[in-house]
């Protein structure tokens, strides 16, 4: 049936945002979401599980699900209002959400294809899709069978607000120790361990995740990969920045992408891919989804200002 590889889970949402002048415009978006489509556009059968309204946001968010090349078979639409996060300010960043009785808690794991689980090589989650019950517990099932099963799982908690509630510490920690693949970026950190310095945020998260590759984020400084004793730095790719949205989510799936695409390839090169991808998104407004031949481009014209003939 020509399965997805990648199969990500978790919310698709609409963001309302302001601008100065007081005028809200909507962009399709969501954390998980971000990450199928960027696996799609980089040519990794992909598949986003997870349900959306049936209303002209939802409508949106199946177009460009196609668009990106995603699995239709893996999102429904259901009579149900659309998730909606509303972001009045991007620097500082405040933003609340809208989701009372919304499309993603609809998601029922019993309609994924047949054999949709057993085909997936690596499986994601994270973001809102963990703290929004019924939801959340309905994910971490998954989650827990399919790492039974031995499958690979990428996890990125994207902390957002509903997340400091104490009962995420829980969910935080089973997907740590679930994960073979974490992504956290140093605003992660802080939120995530309000108590803790960096350092030491990232010590209790590694205890959680003693088996995990750690991947962290720090924006224009550049991103660690952590793999048991081993620390790789890759520094951010020179690029005009015309909007940071989405750059982690790049990041993250463009990691998976290269796992899966070049799986004999030594880490330096997965580190390499995922900073690259971050760097294509950053030139573009809102949360693009790179694809492999701009990425390729990217990593080409670095490596001749590198090397030059």
């Amino acid at each position: 049936m020509n399965l997805p590889r990648l199969l990500v889970f978790g919310e698709a949402l609409t963001d309302f945002i302001r601008d100065d002048a007081n005028h809200w415009r909507s962009l399709a978006g969501g954390s998980c979401w971000n990450v199928a489509r960027v696996g799609a556009r980089l040519g990794v059968p992909t598949g986003f599980a997870g349900t959306v309204s049936d209303d002209v946001f939802g409508d949106e968010l199946v177009q460009k699900s196609a668009e990106a090349g995603l699995d239709l078979r893996f999102i429904r639409q259901v009579n149900c209002p659309p998730l909606l996060a509303m972001v009045v300010s991007k620097q500082p960043p405040r933003y609340f959400f809208i989701g009372e009785g919304s499309a993603d808690l609809a998601f029922d794991p019993s309609e994924l294809p047949a054999g949709a689980l057993d085909a997936a090589e690596i499986v994601h989650f994270g973001s809102l899709g963990l703290v929004r019950e019924p939801l959340a517990s309905r994910l971490i099932e998954i989650a827990q069978t399919v790492r039974a099963a031995g499958k690979r799982i990428s996890f990125d908690p994207n902390f957002r607000a509903p997340m400091a509630e104490p009962a995420y510490r829980t969910t935080l920690r089973c997907m740590a120790g679930l994960a073979s693949y974490i992504k956290v970026s140093d605003e992660d950190l802080h939120g995530l361990f309000p108590d803790l310095d960096e350092a030491a945020a990232l010590a209790q998260l590694r205890e959680w995740a003693p088996g995990a590759s750690v991947l962290v984020t720090r924006g224009a400084s550049g991103m660690t990969l952590l793999e048991g004793d081993n620390a790789l730095f890759q520094p951010a790719f020179q690029t005009v920045v015309a909007d940071t949205v989405g750059c982690g989510d790049a990041s993250v799936g463009g990691w998976m992408a290269s796992l899966l695409t070049h799986p004999e390839a030594p880490t330096a090169e997965h580190l390499r891919y995922a900073a690259a991808c971050a760097a294509v998104v950053c030139g573009h407004p809102g949360a693009y989804a790179p694809t492999a031949v701009e990425v390729a481009s990217l990593l080409d014209r670095a490596s001749t200002s590198t090397h030059p003939t």
